[in-house]
């Protein structure tokens, strides 16, 4: 019985890839050290699985960045405005897409699917010139070749690209994409000769799309593209990837009746009525790759139950063709469980990272072959009966109380027109008022004072007193540059959903169980493993602290239910609204302690809600219901005069405009700029939105620092659509990423910006 893994972590049990990625932005190592660090993961990677007995291996699922800006990389799809000449695509050219340059913005960057990974988002339109420019995926099939190992070179799927894919600047927003099928395919027929050359026997294609709803043109493309590449992939095996969610019915007769096609692999974790779309009929002689461990979780996997279910899918497929797999990449997942020595040993019993879950694909293999470990298996049944049965995974009171929300919407009584207008007379802000997201950039300074006090190398006092300075060096700085609303900076937060966890009960925290979110940017998600309660206030003591040093309105910063949710590892034993409406209980409590300790704006993230949104749209109202439910239970209970914001980023918000309204925020902060304004074109179509609303008018996410004029630009394209009294000027996103060198003066050409237009609708009256 053979084992297959769909795509692995990328940046290294600790974070390795990340720093060497930094290093070199910062020119203090060169393109070779990159390299060799990269090579030295791969290689440990590919060992690793083989080490394994991990059969079906993939390369080409590392990346610099990420696998779509690769695919761009490969079709040599470099939008004009990075002055590309042709020739093999360097890291100058790939990462001036990815971040920008001094002259240049970013490509834009979007949530991959329903997760909280990010990709670049190609630019294409029907001039756009393709060529096979980068060969990284033969390269690195060819370097796992020499150390002895086959791989499954992994590409990302011609529709899927395509289907990711945005009209580049200029180009009509009706624009065909599909329509440049043809022009992309001879760039495929050339990596895959380049494979077969270099005696790979198997290929897989990642067409994740197949999972959401697609038309019957849609699906006609894949069709069309698999009997196109056909001929080229004659003596190749071929896999073609789905996950994330169930495939219809129509996209699995589409799918399995695809030309030159080996095998199909499906997401039996969050796909659980795939399953009876293969048991009702699928191809004889055709593999099916069964996705049964979670690559998106980090719970230790039920194997009895899993070969149960692999047992059933035998009976359909046969033995020789039935594959065990992962759900999708385990690059959603941390690394490795052998690097957390300070887990809670109990805890520790239940969870299966990157590492672990590799392993349990292979034991299952091996069980279905007749090579059963038992002692491996009764071990897991073990932790699985511990984790059902500990008290301390449920707190009755809490449960109580989640159960109590049920039968009101929670919505403040107050219209927020009439909200406006009260806190407006206490708050007294100008036209167009100025704000930031929340952090300020995290000096490596401040870093080392985090972790010294987290290691007991310095005293709490001494801790306290280095924050304190922190934060009044920010706030006089927002004086400064005379920001109306200010934040704190953040300064004793590492990550805004790791900050949260680690007070609330019900969760748990790792030491390295870093995932990559985007580029060199890592995330270290907790994991909620029980009912979640708040056991003393979380925030209060620094943003009291805050408003103390100064008569300017300081921003309470918390992040919101949904957000902490979708950014952490979450129990599996119960539905995840149930667990929302808990953590929406602890941030209500938040909420009003702030309030009553002189707090008057209160901002509550929620930067993900339109990432869980389910790939399916059948699914898609039952979601926003309770999602946006939770995000109104944290505030319902707040006084008109105390203004709550929110803030959402990277993510394509027009198609829940109308849930978000219906969040009766006070204000919305919202990412606009790198995503070309689009947000704007639902007030352009006639969405009236009558609650404060910032679209960013920057990019934080490039270190380019735009101009004043650039600014006031997006600011007047801003005040075509929307009324100058609901309008804020802010930042895309937060500063904790940037440095102070590029804060700085963006800020300064964003306030003045701010006071240009306000001169010029002065005057115009």
């Amino acid at each position: 019985m053979a084992s297959h893994i769909v795509g692995y972590p990328r940046m290294g049990p600790k974070r390795e890839l990340k720093f060497a990625l930094e290093s070199f932005w910062d020119g203090k190592s060169s393109a070779e050290d990159l390299e060799k660090v990269a090579a030295d993961l791969r290689v440990s990677i590919w060992k690793q699985m083989a080490a394994a007995g991990i059969k079906y291996i993939p390369s080409n699922t590392f990346s610099y960045y990420d696998q779509v800006l690769d695919t761009t990389a490969m079709l040599g799809a470099v939008p004009e405005r990075y002055s590309w000449t042709g020739g093999e695509i360097g890291f100058s050219t790939y990462f001036s897409m990815a971040r920008g340059n001094a002259s240049v913005p970013a490509m834009e960057m979007t949530k991959w699917f329903d997760t909280n990974y990010h990709f670049i988002v190609p630019e294409l339109g029907p001039n756009t010139k393709f060529s096979y420019a980068s060969h990284k995926a033969v390269t690195e099939y060819k370097e796992a070749k020499a150390l002895g190992i086959d791989t499954v070179p992994v590409l990302v799927g011609p529709v899927t690209y395509l289907l990711l894919s945005k009209p580049a600047k200029g180009v009509e927003k009706t624009f065909p994409l599909l329509s440049l099928l043809e022009s992309i395919l001879p760039v495929y027929k050339e990596v895959i000769a380049e494979l077969k050359a270099a005696g790979a026997s198997w290929i897989q294609f990642d067409e994740p799309t197949l999972v959401k709803d697609l038309d019957s043109h849609q699906l006609a493309a894949f069709s069309k593209a698999y009997a196109e590449l056909e001929s080229a992939l004659s003596g190749l095996n071929v896999v073609i990837e789905t996950y994330f969610a169930d495939v219809t019915a129509e996209a699995y007769k589409t799918l399995i009746s695809l030309k030159g096609v080996t095998g199909f692999g499906f997401d039996l974790v969050r796909g659980t009525q795939t399953l009876e779309l293969i048991k009702s009929g699928f191809p004889a002689g055709k593999y099916l790759f069964a996705g049964v461990v979670d690559g998106r979780n980090i719970w230790a996997n039920d194997l009895a139950a899993s070969l149960t279910t692999l047992a059933a899918l035998e009976s359909v497929v046969g033995k020789d063709k039935l594959v065990v797999s992962t759900s999708c990449s385990l690059m959603h997942t941390a690394v490795d469980l052998i690097n957390e020595t300070k887990l809670d040993s109990e805890i520790k019993s239940w969870l299966a990272f990157a590492a672990q879950k590799v392993v349990e694909v292979n034991a299952l293999a091996k069980a279905l072959a007749g090579q059963k470990d038992e002692a491996f298996f009764s071990a897991n049944a073990a932790a699985q009966a511990s984790r059902r049965s500990s008290p301390r995974v449920t707190n009755e009171e809490v449960q109580k109380a989640a159960t109590a929300l049920r039968g009101s919407d929670h919505r403040r009584a107050t219209p927020v027109s009439a909200r406006l207008d009260a806190q407006q007379k206490k708050l007294n802000l100008p036209l167009l008022p100025t704000t930031t997201i929340g952090s300020f950039p995290q000096t490596v300074e401040l870093r080392r004072v985090r972790r010294e006090y987290k290691a007991n190398k310095i005293s709490e006092e001494n801790y306290v007193n280095a924050i304190k300075e922190e934060i009044s060096k920010v706030v006089k700085l927002q004086e400064e540059l005379d920001i109306d609303v200010l934040v704190h900076g953040e300064p004793e937060r590492n990550d805004m959903v790791e900050y949260f966890g680690e007070q609330l009960s019900g969760f748990a925290f790792t030491a390295n169980g870093w995932v990559q979110s985007y580029g060199s940017r890592c995330v270290k998600p907790p994991i909620i493993y029980g009912d979640v309660s708040r056991p003393k206030p979380m925030t209060v003591f620094w943003s009291k602290l805050a408003q103390s040093m100064t008569a300017r309105p300081m921003k309470g910063m918390l992040t919101g239910p949904v957000t902490i949710l979708n950014w952490s590892f979450v129990r599996n034993d119960q539905p995840r609204f149930e667990t929302c409406y808990q953590i929406a209980l602890a941030i209500k409590k938040e909420v009003e302690d702030l309030e009553a300790g002189g707090i008057q704006v209160i901002q509550i993230d929620e930067a993900a809600l339109r990432e869980g949104l389910p790939l399916r749209k059948s699914e898609h109202a039952f979601y926003l219901d309770w999602a946006v439910h939770s995000f109104r239970i944290t505030n319902c209970g707040v006084q008109d005069t105390t203004q709550i914001h929110t803030h959402m980023c990277y993510s394509n918000f027009n198609d829940i405009i109308h849930s978000i309204i219906n969040m009766d925020a006070d204000v919305i902060t919202i990412e606009n700029s790198r995503s070309d304004e689009k947000l704007l074109s639902v007030f352009r179509e006639g969405v009236v939105y009558g609650a404060g609303i910032g679209p960013g008018v920057y990019d934080i996410h490039s270190p380019r620092i735009p101009s004043t004029e650039e600014i006031a630009d997006r600011i007047n394209k801003m005040l075509a659509v929307l009324d100058t009294n609901v309008l804020w000027v802010n930042p895309d996103c937060g500063l904790k990423t940037r440095k102070y060198t590029e804060v700085k003066p963006a800020l300064t050409n964003m306030v003045s910006a701010a006071k240009l237009i306000r001169t010029q609708l002065a005057s115009a009256k």
